[in-house]
């Protein structure tokens, strides 16, 4: 199955966007290939251009502190797992712990490193950060992997509590919503909301389903049109009826 998910407003468009920034950067981080370790800094450099704002570790206080005082009124609930439950609560206590520690603005241990940003200022022209541009980049790229990783966890773990933070609302927020089966006919699907607040849209589909959705929508209604590529051509609609899962999710 394939799951798309298609955020109604800014904040939770910049939740998603980060996590996946952050799960290529940590991905990249891991390997041992030179050109692995640079996309790992580029990734991580989009995560601070991304986190800059002001608001974001607030929001994700805020949103976990609101969420824990919701989860602690199943405590006595009999279909919940008071195991599962309590661990569940304590990890949002340790995140938020974690958050709480972060002082100052968001990756400025990132901005205050003059060599770190000298390549970051390069990466915005096209083959920039080449050897003659910038031979202190290349020395430190030709220095063996386990430097190279050991240096790139120094300069992403401060921010790693931001990623634990923002994974558990998202997945609180994915968990929150009632899934309903659907079919677009001829691959079109409109759906009027009629009152319901949809922060979130998720659709899945099988791997099988040779095309993807486009998604609009609004607080009146969503609006899906499932295409497909059309190799060398430029993408086109799909005509077949497309049966899909639909879930839209809400605290």
């Amino acid at each position: 199955m394939i799951n798309y998910d298609y955020p109604l407003n800014e904040r939770v468009r910049t939740l998603l966007r980060l996590e996946d920034l952050f799960a290529k950067a940590e991905f990249f981080a891991s390997q041992a290939e030179t050109l692995d370790h640079h996309a790992a800094l580029l990734s991580l450099f989009e995560i601070l251009e991304v986190s800059c704002r002001a608001d974001l570790k607030s929001d994700l206080l805020q949103e976990l502190e609101r969420q824990k005082h919701v989860l602690e009124a199943l405590r006595h609930n009999p279909a919940i797992s008071q195991e599962a439950l309590d661990s569940f609560l304590s990890d949002i206590s340790q995140t938020a712990a974690k958050l709480h520690e972060l002082s100052g603005k968001l990756g400025q241990h990132i901005r205050d490193n003059e060599w770190l940003m000298s390549i970051k200022q390069r990466t915005t022209i096209p083959g920039g950060v080449c050897e003659f541009d910038l031979p202190s980049y290349h020395f430190w790229l030709s220095q063996d992997a386990e430097t190279r990783r050991i240096d790139l966890h120094e300069w992403l773990a401060p921010l790693l509590p931001v990623y634990r933070g923002l994974q558990l609302v998202l997945n609180l927020l994915r968990d929150s919503g009632k899934t309903t089966h659907q079919v677009a006919q001829q691959g079109a699907f409109q759906q009027m909301l009629a009152g319901r607040v949809a922060q979130l849209i998720r659709i899945t589909l099988s791997r099988d389903i040779p095309c993807f959705p486009e998604i609009s929508a609004n607080k009146y209604a969503i609006n899906i049109r499932f295409t497909t590529l059309g190799g060398i051509q430029k993408p086109r609609a799909c005509d077949l009826s497309v049966e899909f899962d639909l879930t839209l999710c809400n605290f």
